[in-house]
């Protein structure tokens, strides 16, 4: 059992005693005990807040309860404890040995890279997460390309985490913008001028002669969709994104399921008719403004599609969560569709929207333009030439969807510590480049039940060994919050640490005890564990040499 599971164990047992023997009302069980690393090493190894949070239900305050129940866990210490004190207000503060650290690498080391830190915390939850989506009218492109690092993440954490994951990408293969992808596309194969607001990327002038089929713009415009789409897919395969379902727009509308969605909310008199179009009643269930679901000339709104392919996700293919990632140029589009989604009997909270701020990109002093239909867009596929799809997946995953951020990409090409990249990939060249001078010296790892863990006492090593022990926590915490930027972090903390147990403690130097040389390289071989889970959940790779 995990320490944080065997310390809320005896933290509620000892509930359990002091209100039998006080006559308190403390009815907590196991799994409500909150506990938490102080960010102080000072304050111990743990801390939980269970005094504070029960003083006032049990007719005590705070101290007064800790007193209590500090009795009872010293007098029914679990293994590892050395001491447990009260802090400020109420906190009851656990320090432990060093043994709990090596019981924690014993387990991380039994159960390997395929089975540790699978937290179950999705319990077999069906979930769809449906990112980039962009218009296949032009390459994709480093402003529509960069979340989908977000979204591959998310569903990679999502996965280790207990839940069923489907990737999805919407292909906007209709409407509109296809017509004026079509309406460009011949223009050039004519050898006219695009049309004002039309798309106009080379990639076009390259497609254009290859395109015999009719002057209809609705035709051409899929006809060139369908070979842009298949560029875009070699480029998401380029940076390791692979979807499991590519779901058409035009399937959706072609088969009638729009018609048949605008009728459910006709049916909950949530459609009224007014100037020729039809109209959903969204303010009715908290959006600022009702809006159209079919125009007056019998077109659908890119509203009433996303609905029926909500539905269809929802109430056909049975998904019990949907998260979109989308621009924050969609945010106008959020209230209506959340409230569409319910208006359909799909339960509040199965829907999550998750808003990705703008990215800057800058090189030196030159700004990274992002506009695709002006034709002056970056393509992924030259970012990642330029950096690297190791980069440009970690740069991504360093801040949050909902932060604003510039990176630059010259820092980004520099060999150093400043480098994010290089610093986190060079741990695991460095372990790979001592697998080889062990290999070199004929020194080989014993068996695990052989080695005597408990002689890594080095500051170094125990950081280290704490840092490993999280990673259970962190990934739960990911997939909770929906942030795989926490893994980002965790793995940017453990190359830093290994780099400084690397430089301080020597493995296969002569004068180094073989005994500690026989941990240390267990210690290094569970931190090529962690680091394989940690850069495979990002997308990266773990390279054995740079």
């Amino acid at each position: 059992m995990a320490m944080r599971d065997q310390l809320a164990e005896a933290v509620h047992q000892a509930t359990v005693a002091v209100a039998a023997r006080e006559g308190l009302d403390l009815e907590i069980r196991a799994d409500q005990v909150h506990l938490e690393r102080p960010a102080n090493r000072e304050h111990g190894d743990w801390s939980t807040n269970i005094a504070m949070v029960s003083a006032k239900k049990a007719g005590t305050n705070p101290r007064a309860l800790a007193t209590l129940l500090v009795a009872e866990l010293e007098a029914h210490s679990p293994d590892h404890v050395t001491s447990v004190e009260i802090a400020g207000p109420g906190f009851i503060n656990f320090s432990l040995d060093g043994g709990w650290l090596h019981d924690a690498l014993a387990e991380l080391l039994t159960t390997g890279e395929e089975n540790y830190a699978r937290p179950d915390v999705g319990h077999g939850e069906k979930v769809m997460v449906e990112f980039i989506s962009a218009n296949p009218t032009g390459p994709i492109h480093v402003g529509n390309g960069w979340w989908g690092s977000y979204g591959d993440a998310l569903a990679r954490v999502l996965a280790r985490a207990g839940y069923q994951v489907t990737r999805e990408y919407y292909v906007n293969d209709t409407g509109g913008q296809i017509r004026t992808l079509g309406l460009s596309l011949l223009a050039r194969r004519a050898g006219e001028p695009v049309p004002e607001g039309g798309y106009q990327g080379e990639y076009l002038a390259s497609l254009a002669p290859l395109y015999d089929g009719p002057e209809d713009v609705t035709a051409a415009g899929r006809w060139a969709a369908e070979h842009i789409l298949e560029g875009i897919k070699a480029t998401l395969e380029s940076v390791g994104i692979v979807f499991d379902e590519w779901y058409s727009q035009a399937s959706i509308e072609e088969s009638g399921a729009v018609d048949e969605t605008i009728a459910l909310l006709a049916e909950k008199g949530l459609v009224f008719e007014q100037d020729g179009a039809t109209w959903f009643r969204a303010t009715e269930l908290g959006d600022v403004r009702d809006r159209v679901l079919r125009k007056s000339n019998g077109d659908a709104t890119y509203l009433a599609g996303d609905l029926a392919y909500h539905r269809n996700k929802f109430l056909i293919r049975g998904f019990d969560r949907v998260i979109d990632v989308f621009g924050a140029d969609h945010h106008g589009q959020v209230a209506s569709l959340m409230a569409g989604v319910e208006a359909l009997g799909v339960a509040p909270g199965q829907l999550e929207v998750k808003l990705g701020q703008m990215v800057s990109l800058v090189d030196g002093d030159e700004a990274v333009k992002m506009g695709k239909r002006a034709g002056t867009a970056i393509d992924l596929d030259t970012l990642v030439a330029d950096i690297g799809p190791d980069a440009t997946r970690i740069l991504s995953l360093m801040s949050t969807l909902d932060q604003a951020t510039t990176f630059d990409l010259a820092s980004v090409r520099e060999q150093s510590s400043e480098n994010p990249v290089y610093y986190v990939q060079m741990a695991s060249a460095r372990i790979g480049g001592m697998a080889r001078k062990a290999g070199e010296k004929s020194v080989k790892r014993r068996e695990l039940s052989e080695v005597d863990l408990s002689l890594l006492t080095h500051d170094r090593e125990l950081e280290l060994l704490r840092c490993l022990e999280e990673l259970p926590e962190v990934v739960a915490d990911a997939a909770i919050d929906r942030l795989p930027t926490k893994i980002t972090t965790w793995v940017r903390r453990l190359a830093g640490l290994f780099h400084g147990f690397y430089h301080d403690c020597p493995i296969l130097a002569d004068e180094v005890d073989p005994d500690l040389a026989q941990a240390r390289l267990w210690l290094v071989e569970a931190t090529r564990i962690g680091l394989a889970i940690g850069l495979g959940l990002l997308g990266v790779s773990a390279p054995e040499a740079m």
